[in-house]
């Protein structure tokens, strides 16, 4: 991940095997009556403390950072796409719209332990018939198949992007200069 390199070089990167949908549904039954917004930004809280505890298992000494990215729009939680066809819907949405991304990071070790979310409103301008074409470009690259709300803000899509209100570091999945900030007040002589 390039963007944990701008604070140090040294790192692992490890997939911890979570079971998104079964956080997802528990928070989404326990939370029910809060506002969406809420249970969204519990959700990725949730699911980032346990990827860094599922991580923390195995490397007890090390600073462990999980991360979970969720695009919001509409009161709906966006994944990743399915097939061509949802990609294609998902970012058509966008168009002429403002949709939210909210990322939750989990930092830890023996001795410390920080949970914090950063939301960013992203903005995309107006559909036309060459943004059209444009996106039908970037759906058969493949690229949005595997980008939660089907799009990477880094990639093509930031032509189409009107304005970010927030951090543009979390729309592509970790907000640098929060984790920075946390490591910094966590492990001052790291």
């Amino acid at each position: 991940m390039d963007l944990l390199r701008l604070i140090t070089p040294d790192f692992d990167i490890e997939v911890a095997d979570v079971d998104e949908k079964k956080v997802t549904d528990n928070i989404l039954q326990k939370n029910a009556d809060q506002p969406f917004i809420q249970m969204a930004t519990l959700l990725v809280e949730q699911l980032a403390k346990q990827k860094a505890e599922k991580t923390f298992i195995a490397n007890p000494d090390a600073i462990i950072i999980g991360a979970d990215t969720v695009v919001l729009f509409k009161d709906r939680i966006l994944g990743k796409p399915t097939d061509e066809a949802e990609a294609f819907a998902m970012l058509r949405s966008y168009f002429g719209q403002t949709h939210s991304v909210i990322t939750g990071v989990h930092i830890m070790n023996t001795t410390h332990r920080k949970n914090f979310s950063v939301k960013t409103e992203v903005t995309f301008w107006e559909w036309s018939d060459t943004i059209e074409e444009q996106v039908l470009k970037y759906i058969r690259s493949g690229s949005p198949m595997d980008k939660v709300g089907a799009y990477g803000i880094q990639e093509m899509p930031s032509i189409w992007v009107k304005e970010v209100k927030g951090d543009y570091t979390s729309v592509i999945g970790l907000p640098i200069s929060h984790v920075n900030q946390a490591l910094m007040t966590l492990y001052p002589h790291t």
